[in-house]
């Protein structure tokens, strides 16, 4: 899923370099790492799931601006709702269109270039 993520990603108006990571503790652990302008995370994960992930950066001063999308095979109303409410600026449910993803991950890079 991650190498599709990545892929989707490619067509970008601006080149990406994408990180994965493949649990949450990981994801969390390669945050002061490097400066990322996107977040994608699935809400089903090892260690510490997506929405626990999302609270973390989204209660964070050094993370809280980086656009995060939940992309997850839960795609009940409550799910999508609870990742809402925790600061996610969007979900998207699995299955999704790559040109979906594309469309929203340009609309979220060009709004916090333009607001940051």
């Amino acid at each position: 899923m991650r190498s599709l993520l990545a892929s989707a990603l490619e067509d970008l108006d601006v080149p990406v370099k994408v990180t994965e990571a493949e649990s949450g503790f990981e994801a969390l652990r390669q945050l002061p790492r490097a400066r990322y302008d996107l977040i994608l995370t699935d809400i089903n994960m090892p260690d510490i799931n997506g929405l626990e992930l999302v609270s973390f950066i989204k209660r964070n001063e050094a993370y809280r601006q980086i656009p995060l999308v939940i992309i997850s095979t839960e795609g009940s109303e409550r799910d999508r709702e609870k990742g809402l409410e925790l600061g996610a600026d969007a979900y998207l449910v699995k299955p999704f269109d790559p040109a979906e993803l594309r469309r929203l991950a340009q609309t979220l890079l060009d709004g916090s270039r333009a607001g940051g």
